[in-house]
């Protein structure tokens, strides 16, 4: 068993939960990736685990049923739906590192916690947040997820989607404006806007948005120009030509 695969045992035992004998079998294959042959049968992984033969086969053949791993024969394969995530944790990284100084400028130009988030299914997942410590209430997190119906970005993204069956008036009023916008959300007296990153079906769904004070954000006209400035800001970093997949193909939003 080499090192790393070591340190995840506790106190040198094998782990006995469910997810963390999953962790260690992936990681198995994980690192085999690109330094030998991709496939690995039921003996060598329980060799490299260090788990009896008869667990290891019980979670592989359940790795497989939920599509983390394939099988052919006797072999065991990383299946489709890891490297779909991997491509997705990629395109999300490079799209939170190219947003970063903007959401920093425009957090600075406003004084309202900024965010951004990204469409998965009926849901919004938030990869950054500048700001926001000094309010509690506000429930989003760095990897936190909350229903689109209910997050301001989820309303942004929705309205983007040609393919949504969205009809609300709150939807349709974003389609026009290209601006979400929502008051007493999650907290009595501030108001969120947000903005996608982008044009419409052009690579994964994101937006930004800026959240504060309902009557300094109704107030201050600087703010909706701000946010519409800054969402442009990150598509043109995203597709400049330094912005590009470690593959070399230009990453989007």
């Amino acid at each position: 068993m080499s090192s790393a695969l070591a340190d995840r045992q506790y106190a040198g035992q094998p782990p006995t939960g469910i997810l963390r004998r999953a962790a260690l079998i992936l990681d198995v294959f994980a690192e085999r990736a690109g330094t030998g042959p991709a496939g690995l049968n039921l003996t060598q992984v329980a060799a490299a685990t260090g788990l009896p033969p008869a667990s290891v086969h019980r979670a592989l053949e359940q790795l497989v049923s939920l599509g983390w791993l394939h099988r052919e024969g006797m072999e065991y394969r990383l299946g489709m739906r890891l490297a779909a995530l991997g491509s997705a944790a990629v395109t999300d990284e490079a799209l939170r590192l190219a947003a970063l100084p903007v959401l920093r400028r425009l957090h600075q130009q406003t004084g309202c916690v900024v965010q951004l988030g990204v469409l998965e299914g009926d849901e919004v997942m938030y990869l950054e947040r500048i700001g926001g410590e000094s309010v509690p209430a506000i429930k989003s997190r760095v990897g936190s997820r909350i229903p689109a119906r209910r997050s301001t970005i989820g309303t942004a993204l929705l309205a983007q989607d040609s393919s949504s069956s969205a009809v609300d008036r709150e939807v349709a009023e974003v389609d026009r404006s290209r601006i979400a916008y929502r008051r007493d959300g999650c907290l009595e007296g501030f108001a969120c806007l947000a903005a996608p990153v982008g044009p419409e079906g052009r690579g994964r769904a994101a937006a930004i948005s800026v959240f504060g004070q309902a009557r300094r954000i109704e107030a201050d006209r600087h703010v909706r120009p701000a946010l519409q400035s800054a969402a442009a800001a990150v598509w043109q970093r995203l597709n400049s030509p330094s912005a590009r997949h470690p593959e070399g193909e230009k990453v989007r939003a």
